[in-house]
């Protein structure tokens, strides 16, 4: 039966043993590689002496057929060819316990190319003497040789390979011409017997060594753990991690310490036999008994005689801290009688270091150096644990930056990974200790308020999270501004356990942006509901194109001074088989945020467009767009395809569109506004007023009309000076830029009197019809051009 503890040979890869390529262990085969070529050095003289006596032979068997100059002349060649490679490897630096490059392995094969031209040359220029004693004495010679290279050369086994293969190819190729298949194919098999023989000889040779090394480190490693290596006082202390011997006595006092023990604890050997060894470990805490964990294990196994392994602890080195290991065992003499400890300690403060590090990066975001994600939902379940043992409360708050993603699209992420650091500054700066501020991605945050029982305080903290956050930003000689949005849970009201706590914060977060952003939402019940009944609508909507459940309405638009009907609004409806008829209020978000809008917006188009083909010539269409659509692409291509298919004029075609689209720039919405109105198509702004920057918008982009929102219609109908103010401003400048007014919801006389009095062109409400089922639209278009007739 083997030894189990005898090494089992480790597999060599062939390429590296060409020194074509470097080993799986680097350092491991720079050593197997000095090896080899030692080993190669080793035969230098053999190779030496063959290679002459050889040449001696071929210059006697060829003395009287062949001219002297040429045998001469070859047979110097070969000798001085002989001479250098041996001279080269005899002055060679490699040693058997050195290192080698791959490129100095790989460099031998030279030698093998070199002597392989020599003894190439042989059977080429004397091989057609027609002597056969001469021929069959040189085919000899050169298989004496080749066998002896197999062998000698064989650590070597680029060399050697090069060396056969040339020879080889040297011998058959005449042979081959001569019609000597035979001779030929013996010969090769000769020299890939050879050849197999060597790549053998020389994967056992690096095995061989490979084992030892590998036997060589075990016991510099045992040597080390019994202080053999410290007693000649080289080491270089603690800092390399290695280890070294301590021993005590019986009343736990230094004894024989070794040099590599007194230099890693910063001590002259002289003077640190006798010392306490739990005062040594302790450092300046001896005095003050502040004592850590580890050094109070030590303490107690010792008290106890008792052995103990790896137990970490920091000791205080010339002012620096640094970590080790210890591991002993209680020493018994041979009358039983405990008399110390022996073992054996590590400095890991390299390895310690490397682990925080690990472990923060696993723990903090790298952007903003904040808690992470993994981070914040350790301290939240923390944070849960405590408040149930002492029966109180906890809060969790999620925050979502407003309108970050416009900063990002517009000036880049690194401007906005920029912002993010300076947004996490912010935060960071509103925590007191019983607040973790943490990053959960992108331009969400999260705070763990660990004692939420003062829900008026983490309420108040919340809204100044929101004023503090929309304060402007310098960055790049750009003032940036955002917003925050803020939603809160509180345990055990809105959930027990993390998971549902943040569930709870992020339903509430969800109906703080929908309220427009910036506010601060606490988490209620219904929300829950909501949102199951959302989910349940997305599940419905991405079926309901297929299913038919989708149709179109037509709300009548008539001329203002007339009331004569110029055209209809297309409105989307959703008549769901068991929900009823689903409001667009609560479907049209839906789509949009789940990118259904775009096969649902295309349907309109096409739908609409076939419908209104079908009207009188003088009456328009009008068809709500989405920002969605309009950044995609081929939007134009879908409205230019639903216009041929239907032929419908472009000019019969109005789009409306809000302010929004123009939020979000970076997004080629400008460029799919163009191309739309380069089809002829009109553009409406619709819900006029009712955001930012609409000024703005009127004067870059060509409108052919514009929307006044119900609202101001309903309080300039009550007198409202201000509403009256502007939907006159309005009128006059949209009169000024040729554009129609259209007043939206208008549904009494009082309105209509009004809108018609300030000077809108057009008129959209119940007053006139409501939103028309097709057939019913289609009739009053018929009956419109039936009375024009």
């Amino acid at each position: 039966m083997p030894d189990a503890s005898s090494p089992s040979l480790p597999a060599i890869p062939t390429a590296a043993l060409l020194g074509l390529r470097d080993g799986p262990d680097a350092a491991a085969w720079a050593r197997i590689r000095a090896g080899l070529i030692f080993a190669g050095r080793q035969f230098a003289l053999f190779l030496l002496a063959a290679n002459l006596i050889g040449a001696a032979i071929v210059t006697m068997l060829f003395a009287h057929l062949v001219p002297l100059p040429l045998l001469g002349g070859w047979a110097g060649a070969t000798a001085a060819i002989a001479v250098g490679i041996a001279v080269r490897r005899l002055r060679g630096t490699a040693r058997l316990d050195g290192y080698a490059t791959v490129e100095e392995l790989r460099g031998t094969a030279w030698e093998g190319l070199v002597l392989a031209l020599a003894w190439s040359a042989a059977p080429l220029l004397f091989g057609d003497t027609g002597d056969l004693i001469a021929t069959l004495g040189l085919w000899g010679v050169l298989a004496v040789l080749m066998t002896g290279a197999a062998m000698a050369m064989a650590p070597l086994l680029l060399s050697t390979l090069s060396l056969l293969g040339a020879v080889t190819i040297a011998t058959v190729v005449p042979l081959a011409l001569r019609d000597g298949h035979v001779a030929a194919a013996a010969a090769t098999l000769f020299a890939m017997l050879l050849a197999v023989a060597a790549i053998t000889r020389a994967r056992t040779l690096a095995q061989v060594r490979a084992a030892a090394l590998s036997l060589s480190d075990r016991d510099a490693t045992v040597s080390l753990l019994l202080g053999e290596f410290a007693e000649d006082g080289t080491g270089d202390g603690a800092s390399d991690g290695a280890g070294w011997l301590w021993e005590t006595d019986a009343a736990r006092r230094i004894v024989r310490a070794s040099p590599r023990f007194a230099l890693a604890c910063g001590i002259d050997p002289a003077a640190i036999d006798g010392q306490p060894f739990l005062q040594l470990l302790a450092g300046p805490a001896w005095d003050s008994g502040a004592f850590s964990s580890g050094l109070r294990q030590v303490a107690e196994r010792m008290k106890n005689r008792q052995g103990f392994r790896d137990i970490a602890l920091p000791i205080v080195v010339q002012r620096q801290e640094r970590w080790w290991t210890l591991t002993a065992s209680p020493r018994i003499d041979a009358d039983g009688h405990f008399c110390g400890f022996r073992g054996v300690g590590t400095d890991i403060t390299e390895q310690r270091a490397s682990a925080d590090r690990i472990h923060r990066m696993a723990r903090f975001d790298a952007l903003t150096g904040l808690p992470n994600r993994q981070h914040v939902t350790e301290t939240l379940t923390e944070a849960l644990a405590a408040a149930e043992k002492w029966k109180a409360r906890c809060t969790f708050m999620m925050i979502d930056l407003d309108r970050f993603k416009a900063i990002n699209d517009t000036l880049g992420h690194p401007v906005g990974d920029r912002l993010l650091g300076m947004v996490s500054q912010r935060l960071g700066a509103l925590m007191s200790e019983n607040e973790l501020v943490g990053r959960l991605g992108g331009d969400e945050f999260a705070v763990v308020v660990r004692d939420g029982d003062q829900a008026v305080r983490t309420e108040r903290l919340a809204h100044t999270i929101i004023h503090t956050l929309s304060q402007p930003y310098e960055l790049d000689e750009h003032m940036l501004y955002i917003g925050a949005s803020v939603g809160i849970a509180t345990s055990p009201r809105d959930g027990r356990t993390a998971d549902a706590l943040v569930r709870s914060a992020d339903l509430a977060l969800y109906r703080s942006k929908d309220r427009g952003g910036g506010v601060v939402q606490a988490y209620e019940p219904q929300l829950h509901a909501q949102a199951e009944e959302r989910r349940l609508l997305e599940l419905a909507l991405r079926e309901a194109l297929e299913k038919g459940e989708l149709h179109l309405h037509y709300q009548p638009v008539v001329e203002a001074a007339t009331g004569a009907l110029c055209g209809f609004e297309a409105l989307l409806r959703w008549q769901h088989p068991t929900l009823g008829l689903v409001p667009p209020a609560k479907f049209i978000p839906i789509a949009q945020e789940t990118r259904l809008i775009g096969p649902i917006g295309e349907w309109v188009v096409r739908t609409a467009c076939a419908e209104a083909a079908r009207w009188p010539a003088a009456l328009r269409l009008s068809i709500n767009v989405s920002a969605e659509q309009l950044h995609h692409p081929q939007f134009v291509a879908v409205l230019a395809s639903a216009l041929s298919n239907s032929g419908l004029a472009p000019a019969r075609l109005d789009l409306e569109v809000t302010e929004s689209v123009y939020r979000t720039e970076g997004t080629g919405t400008a460029r799919v506004l163009d191309g739309v109105r380069h089809l002829g198509v009109g553009l409406c702004l619709d819900d006029f007023g009712t955001g930012p920057s609409a000024l703005g918008y009127l004067g870059t982009a060509r409108f052919s009309a514009i929307k006044i929102d119900r609202s101001f219609v309903c309080k300039a109908s009550e007198g409202a000076a201000e509403a009256i103010a502007i939907v006159r401003a309005v009128v006059a400048l949209a009169g000024s830029l040729g554009m129609a007014t259209v007043a939206e919801g208008v549904e009494t006389d009082d309105e209509l009197h009004t809108v018609r009095t300030l000077g809108c062109s057009h008129v959209q409400g119940h007053y006139f019809g409501r939103p028309l089922p097709v057939e019913e639209a289609r009739t009053l278009a018929m009956r419109t051009a039936t009375r024009a007739a």
